[in-house]
């Protein structure tokens, strides 16, 4: 079984922008889309994990999400002939006003239904893996899963973690060092600091 890296999308792959829901407010961060295929070259899955309550706010839909994740995988192929192995989304929030997804589900981070689906469909090997996103609900989600978890300053604004929970194993300025990071720990070398 493949181990793999858990990305967040919106303030890890491509500039934060608030609710994105057009294609042309895509932007990858500098140097993702070459973080990406250095730790697909590497043998490792990548797999992006997107908590998108903007479907169940009703502040743009299904299909407008699907649009912008298509601009994101076109734009990580023209950089850098890079690509995800698959992209995985919670359009689920319970204040949300848009049925079905108006609901209290597993698949939201902090909790670990994405990470948990994705292993399955795809036969990846969750110990030794890593979870990489800008906010703590991602690293909570990490650690959850029993993931080594890395935070990058790259998007929001970071928060102090509320809990041990939500701690990471190292905090990276983005997407490119926190695949140093990891590509330097699975080569058995001390990773940066």
């Amino acid at each position: 079984m493949r181990r793999v890296v858990f990305l967040d999308r919106d303030g890890t792959i491509n500039v934060e922008v608030g609710y994105i829901s057009d294609p042309a407010q895509v932007r990858l961060l500098p140097g993702a889309a070459q973080a990406i295929a250095d730790l697909r070259e590497a043998g490792l899955a990548v797999v992006a994990v997107s908590n998108q309550s903007g479907i169940a706010r009703g502040r743009f839909s299904l299909d407008q999400m699907m649009a912008v994740q298509a601009e994101v995988d076109r734009q990580l192929l023209e950089e850098a002939g890079a690509s995800l192995d698959a992209f995985y989304y919670c359009p689920h929030h319970p204040d949300g006003v848009v049925e079905p997804y108006a609901t209290v589900c597993d698949c939201r981070k902090p909790g670990t239904g994405m990470l948990d689906r994705a292993a399955s469909d795809l036969g990846l090997a969750l110990q030794g893996s890593f979870m990489v996103g800008d906010k703590r609900i991602d690293v909570a989600c990490g650690n959850g899963a029993g993931l080594i978890s890395l935070l990058v300053t790259s998007g929001m604004p970071l928060e102090d973690a509320g809990s041990e929970a939500e701690e990471p194993a190292q905090t990276l300025p983005d997407l490119a060092a926190a695949a140093q990071w990891i590509l330097t720990r699975l080569a058995g070398r001390e990773p940066p600091q």
